[in-house]
C-alpha cells in the first residue's frame, strides 16, 4: 500500500457527501442510500473533521455546499464514478458469455466465416472466439469449447456429431481462359495445371486419390501448383491459376456467387466428413450448447 493511501478519508464518507452534494441535502442523500438522515449527517461531519475543512454551509432550512466543498465534490464525483466504471468492466469481463471454438482452415474460412454473422445476430451477448489451425492438437486443445474436424467420427474423449459430408469433385474458374470445353473428361485434365494441397494429413484426398477413386488412370505427365492450405487452393482456382478439388460444402458459396464452376459430373464420395466435436469432461454451458444447437440445425 502506497503512503499517500493513509490520507483517503473512509469510502462511505466521500459516497455519503458526494450523494447530499448531488441530490442538494441530507435528506435526499438518506433517501437515495437508504439510510437515515442522521447517518448521511454524522458522515459528512466526520468526513470535514478528516479533512479540516467545512464543506456545507448549515442553514436552519438547507444546505450549501461551500466553494472548497464544490471543488471536492467535482473531484470526488468523477472518481466515483471511475471506480463504478472499473468495478463494471471486471464484472462484465467475468460474466460475459464466450464460446471458443476451433475448426481447420477450410472449414473456418470457407464455410464457418460466412455465417457467423447470422449467430450474432441471433445471439449477440456471446462473443465467440474462432481458432483457425490444421493441426489437431490444436483444435482439441483444452480451453477449446467445440471443434470441427475432419475424418470418420471417432475421437477419444469427444462426442462427434456430423455436421457435412463429403463429395470431391473438380471445379475451376470462370474466366475464359480458366474454363474446361464441355464434354471434358477425367483423362482430359492431364494438360491442366492441377492445384495440389500439401497436407500432412495421409487421408486427405488428393488429385493421384481422386483419379483412382473414379477409374481412370493417373496421367503420366502433369503440371502442378501446389499450395499448403486449402482456402489457398480455392482462390488459386478461382484465379484462374489451375483446376482444384472442390470440396462440397466448401465450395458451395463460391459456386452459387460464380466464382468457381463445377468441370465434371464425375465425384468422389468418401466415408468420412466433417464433425463438431464437444468435450466429454467439460461442465455444462449454456453457450456453448447454444453455438452447437444453432451450426446442427442448419445454421
Amino acid at each position: 500500500m502506497r503512503n499517500s493511501h493513509k490520507h483517503l478519508p473512509p469510502l462511505d464518507y466521500l459516497i455519503a457527501f458526494e450523494a447530499a452534494a448531488a441530490l442538494g441535502g441530507f435528506t435526499a442523500a438518506a433517501n437515495s442510500l437508504n439510510v437515515s438522515q442522521a447517518a448521511v449527517s454524522r458522515k459528512i461531519r466526520l468526513l470535514e473533521q478528516n479533512l479540516g475543512q467545512d464543506l456545507f454551509v448549515r442553514t436552519h432550512r438547507a444546505v450549501h455546499l461551500t466553494p472548497e466543498g464544490e471543488a471536492y465534490r467535482r473531484i470526488v464525483a468523477r472518481a466515483l464514478d471511475q471506480l463504478a466504471d472499473a468495478s463494471r468492466d471486471i464484472r462484465k469481463a467475468q460474466t460475459s458469455a464466450r464460446v471458443t471454438i476451433a475448426a481447420t482452415n477450410s472449414i473456418a474460412t470457407l464455410w464457418l466465416m460466412p455465417r457467423i454473422q447470422s449467430f450474432r445476430e441471433a445471439y449477440p451477448d456471446i462473443e465467440i472466439k474462432l481458432i483457425s489451425s490444421d493441426d489437431d492438437a490444436d483444435c482439441l486443445a483444452a480451453d477449446v469449447d467445440l471443434a470441427i474436424l475432419r475424418g470418420e467420427g471417432i475421437w477419444e474423449g469427444f462426442m462427434a456429431e456430423r455436421l457435412l459430408d463429403e463429395e470431391v469433385y473438380p471445379v475451376g474458374g470462370t474466366s475464359p481462359a480458366s474454363r474446361v470445353p464441355q464434354g471434358t473428361r477425367p483423362e482430359d485434365l492431364a494438360s491442366c495445371t492441377l492445384i495440389d494441397v500439401a497436407s500432412h494429413h495421409e487421408e486427405w484426398l488428393d488429385w493421384r486419390g481422386w483419379f483412382a477413386a473414379v477409374g481412370v488412370p493417373f496421367p503420366d505427365s502433369v503440371q502442378y501448383l501446389t499450395v499448403n492450405t486449402y482456402p489457398l487452393a480455392v482462390q488459386a482456382a478461382s484465379d484462374g491459376l489451375g483446376i482444384a478439388l472442390g470440396w462440397r460444402h466448401l465450395v458451395d458459396d463460391h459456386l452459387k456467387e460464380g466464382k468457381l464452376v463445377r468441370l465434371l459430373e464425375e465425384s468422389v464420395r468418401t466415408e468420412s466428413g466433417y464433425y463438431l466435436l464437444t468435450p466429454r469432461i467439460k461442465a455444462s454451458n449454456p453457450d456453448r450448447e447454444a453455438f452447437a444447437g444453432w451450426l446442427t440445425s442448419g445454421s
